[in-house]
């Protein structure tokens, strides 16, 4: 992340740098010109010549520091020239002291970079010869070369900072994911499913949101894994009783050396007890997965209650008091089977965690549009923990 950054602002910082360098070139070469010009006008102002050729005011030409002028005829020879070069007979700019049009030109004369302008001269409205003006570039590259270096220092002292801000920022962002990264290894290794990620830094950002989601779902996952084990607890438990029915009828017959018919009927009453255990199973798993089959239809709740109060009579067994209170006729919406299952399920942990002589009340009533069931006994109760 830090060497994106990098190398974004690295070529926002070379562009910058680039178009600061062209822009103020052209800037001091624009105004280079202008003087070049000015003083061009000033050497034309007071430069006179008569009609063979010779000039009249000014055989040696005065200008300012850095600026140098040069005369020349069409006839290839040199007129005049300031007196800073008047020992210098060659043209500032060989390739333009014949030109006919003004020309700006850079021109290398010896270890001397020169900016030269060329203009045509008229005398009577006859062309006469070419004024060159030439002034030293050195001030200019100067000036240039130091932004140069400046844009550079500019440019690499601000992508360290950056670097340095990007990577400690970078650093402390990524340290909550060092940490999540860490904590699921270590739950991963040591399959301990309480330990929870340390929250660092506000809650309301993506880490802190992740960290909370992260500690939510193994939460979760502690529960079902917990859920789990008590299940497989239960399943044991159950499932060895009949097991140790079955085992220990086996071994009296095989004692015995014939078949009992009371051990058969104990053996067939407790692989019928497994088969309901195994559907049981089945139908837990298929509810878990979302994938419980209903079969919708209208049910007359107050039959399918009459049935299951008759199957609990025996559950009952004369130990305590099974009672119906107040029912109405109430007709819904759902699967026979599974309701049933339900008031079973209910009305039978009442009859089993009843103590001897207490009472257990069946109702069934209507509430607007809802049917409303009740079953109450005088037993402990469920814990307030376990009742959602």
């Amino acid at each position: 992340l830090t060497l994106l950054h990098l190398s974004i602002l690295g070529g926002f910082l070379l562009l910058f740098s680039v178009a600061v360098y062209l822009l103020s070139g052209v800037t001091l070469v624009a105004q280079v010109d202008k003087t070049l010009e000015r003083s061009a006008m000033d050497l034309i102002s007071i430069t006179r010549a008569n009609a063979s050729g010779v000039l009249e005011s000014v055989t040696n030409l005065s200008l300012g520091t850095n600026v140098f002028a040069q005369i020349w005829g069409f006839d290839g020879k040199l007129k005049a020239s300031s007196r800073g070069i008047s020992g210098f007979r060659q043209p500032l700019d060989a390739l333009t002291y014949q030109t006919t049009t003004p020309v700006f030109r850079d021109v290398i004369l010896g270890n001397f970079h020169m900016r030269v302008l060329s203009l045509p001269l008229e005398v009577e409205h006859r062309p006469f010869g070419v004024l060159q003006v030439a002034t030293d570039m050195s001030v200019v590259d100067g000036a240039q070369l130091e932004l140069s270096y400046m844009l550079v220092v500019v440019s690499v002292v601000a992508l360290v900072v950056a670097g340095i801000v990007g990577w400690v920022s970078v650093q402390n962002t990524l340290a909550p994911l060092e940490a999540v990264t860490e904590a699921a290894l270590q739950i991963t290794e040591t399959r301990d499913l309480s330990r929870r990620i340390p929250l660092q830094g506000p809650t309301n950002d993506e880490v802190g949101q992740l960290v909370q989601a992260f500690n939510l779902n193994l939460s979760r996952l502690e529960r079902l894994i917990e859920t789990q084990r008590r299940f497989l607890a239960d399943v044991g438990h159950e499932l060895r009783t009949p097991l140790t029915v079955i085992k220990g009828n086996v071994g009296l017959m095989r004692r015995i050396g014939e078949l009992d018919e009371e051990s058969l009927t104990g053996i067939e009453e407790e692989v019928e007890r497994l088969s309901r255990l195994v559907g049981d199973l089945l139908l837990l798993a298929q509810a878990e997965a979302g994938k419980l089959p209903m079969y919708r239809q209208i049910v007359d709740l107050d039959t399918v209650l009459l049935e299951v109060f008759r199957q609990a009579k025996v559950l009952a067994k004369n130990q305590l008091t099974l009672k119906i209170g107040a029912i109405d006729q109430v007709l819904v919406c759902g699967d026979r089977d599974r309701l049933k299952q339900v008031l079973l399920n209910l009305i039978s942990n009442s009859v089993k965690y009843t103590p001897r002589g207490g009472q257990v009340l069946v109702s069934l009533g209507k509430v607007g549009d809802q049917a409303h069931l009740t079953v109450s006994d005088t037993g402990p109760g469920i814990p307030e923990e376990d009742l959602p």
